[in-house]
């Protein structure tokens, strides 16, 4: 299992601002946890492979 990842190093590996990925977690479209306010959230690479695919599921759905 790969270490969690941060805010910022997973708006960075998919090209989004940081905000973006807080708004995605806050919304439940990406799994995380908040440690703290301080420390911020941590997102396991898995959680961002899930949300990917539940968005290509839905493309697919909605071009049958």
């Amino acid at each position: 299992m790969e270490k969690p990842l941060t805010v910022t190093e997973v708006a960075e590996h998919l090209g989004v601002t940081e905000e973006t990925v807080r708004r995605w977690l806050r919304a439940g479209s990406l799994e995380g946890t908040l440690l703290s306010r301080k420390a911020g959230w941590r997102i396991r690479p898995e959680a961002i492979d899930r949300m990917f695919d539940r968005i290509d599921r839905g493309k697919e759905l909605a071009a049958a």
